[in-house]
């Protein structure tokens, strides 16, 4: 079957050909490591992830490349305000961000390439833009020239007025038009720099982006992605920026951006005081529900982050992984169904993969022969291998393995001799000795079962 992609760059759905079918190529945009992720901040690597997934089971080598953007004004604000080197800063950043999309089930990229350690070749980039006729020096800055590419804006298809009102730039003395963006700035001796042909500096932000793809991808890569947000003026200045230092060349032949989440119906911003951190948010809800809401719409549309959504997944992973549960002796190997990478293929449709996912669940509930509940079994793993869903144990997921299980088990085995006796006051009177200890039961008619109650805060995450 075929992959088809939104192309942001033709405004198009695409088949998807790589340039070079045995290395394909994917770039998103990293984290500024200043503070921790908010959960708008972890749909890109989510969607992304599970796009060089599904790019896997197609091609013998992708090269998935995010980056960590380790040099930023805010990073040395902060660093500053505590005295502090940046490395400081950015080294806890980073470490939290990696710990929660670990947590998310998101895997590590192929490469993750730092701004700071791509200084060389950053340098080298600008020089080959002033070269060239498309950058200019001015008084310790250097600046792209938007004039000298005409092509400009049409990544977002904006005129040049809505872009320069777009960016808020900087009108600036040195600018020989107010719409040149900053490639290099000079640092004063209490901010970060480096040593450079126009002094001592830092980079841009968006030149960084534009050399640590070069120096990883190559001049033209298969797929850029990232955030809509990121649209303007960041990845058409990437464009103009590439282009330009590769001679003409498509920097990237397909763009994807994923759309915004909101928190309940509201965009999420500090003013409001509705950000929601993950490294929050996974402690008071299964990480793996975090996850599937983030898949629950698809990637470029709004996703709108609520309590009721999270609780929802968690009810629905309830049912799948009570589904595993009841065929838990069944021993088989996952296998992707045709119908869930038929959804992905098409465009990551992931709301109608987890409707598949579902469906598989629920034909394994009816199943009657050996036969069926193998391949019913083997079907849901594997939709959850590809999905990055159910990568855990039935037992694990509902709080059962831990030292104290041997002695719940104990307990229930005496409820249950009680119920037997008839001695109900003894079996309640275990049921909430029971549920003192933090767990829930369920009495089904293939026994009773036992879950630890969800995190405190997971009905109102």
């Amino acid at each position: 079957m075929d992959l088809v992609l939104y192309n942001t760059r033709t405004r198009k759905t695409e088949t998807f050909v790589p340039q070079d079918p045995s290395r394909v190529t994917l770039y998103a945009c990293g984290p500024t490591v200043y503070n921790y992720a908010h959960i708008g901040n972890a749909r890109p690597p989510v969607v992304f992830d599970l796009l060089a997934r599904l790019l896997r089971r197609r091609y013998p080598t992708v090269v998935y490349a995010r980056n960590i953007t380790d040099v930023d004004d805010k990073i040395n604000q902060s660093a500053i305000e505590q005295g502090v080197p940046i490395e400081v800063i950015t080294d806890r950043y980073t470490a939290a961000y990696h710990a929660d999309m670990a947590a998310l089930g998101v895997g590590p990229p192929d490469i993750e390439p730092r701004a700071t350690r791509t200084i060389p070749a950053i340098v080298a980039m600008i020089e080959r833009l002033i070269a060239s006729g498309h950058a200019y020096a001015a008084e310790g800055h250097v600046l792209f020239a938007v004039d000298s590419y005409p092509d400009y804006g049409k990544l977002s298809r904006r005129s040049t007025e809505e872009l320069i009102d777009g960016a808020r730039v900087e009108v600036a003395p040195y600018k020989r038009s107010a719409g040149d963006f900053v490639l290099w700035k000079p640092s004063t001796p209490e901010l970060p720099g480096w040593d450079s042909p126009w002094g001592r500096g830092r980079p841009g932000w968006h030149i960084e982006c534009s050399a640590m793809s070069e120096q990883h991808l190559g001049e033209t890569i298969d797929i850029h992605a990232g955030g809509v947000d990121l649209l303007f003026p960041h990845h058409e200045n990437e464009v103009a920026q590439s282009t330009c230092a590769h001679g003409g060349k498509v920097f990237a032949r397909w763009w994807l951006h994923n759309g915004f989440v909101t928190m309940e119906g509201r965009k999420m911003s500090k003013s409001l005081g509705n950000v929601l951190l993950v490294n929050d948010l996974r402690r008071e809800a299964p990480p793996e529900a975090l996850r599937y809401v983030l898949l629950n719409a698809h990637y470029r549309q709004p996703l709108d982050w609520s309590r009721a959504a999270v609780t929802q997944a968690i009810n629905t992973l309830d049912r799948l992984y009570g589904t595993l549960r009841d065929v838990v002796h069944v021993d088989v190997e996952p296998r992707i169904p045709p119908a869930v990478e038929a959804a992905l293929c098409d465009d990551l449709n992931t709301p109608k993969a987890l409707a598949e996912l579902s469906q598989i669940a629920a034909t394994l509930r009816l199943a009657v022969t050996d036969a069926e509940r193998e391949r019913g079994k083997a079907e849901l793993l594997g939709a959850g291998v590809l999905l990055g869903l159910l990568q855990q144990s039935p037992a694990a997921w509902f709080g059962q393995e831990s030292v104290e299980a041997d002695a719940i088990e104990a307990l229930l085995a005496e409820r249950n001799e009680a119920k037997k006796a008839r001695d109900f006051a003894r079996a309640d009177a275990i049921r909430q000795r029971v549920a003192d200890l933090g767990v829930q039961i369920e009495d089904t008619p293939q026994g009773t079962r036992w879950r630890r109650a969800k995190p405190p805060g997971s009905e109102a995450a």
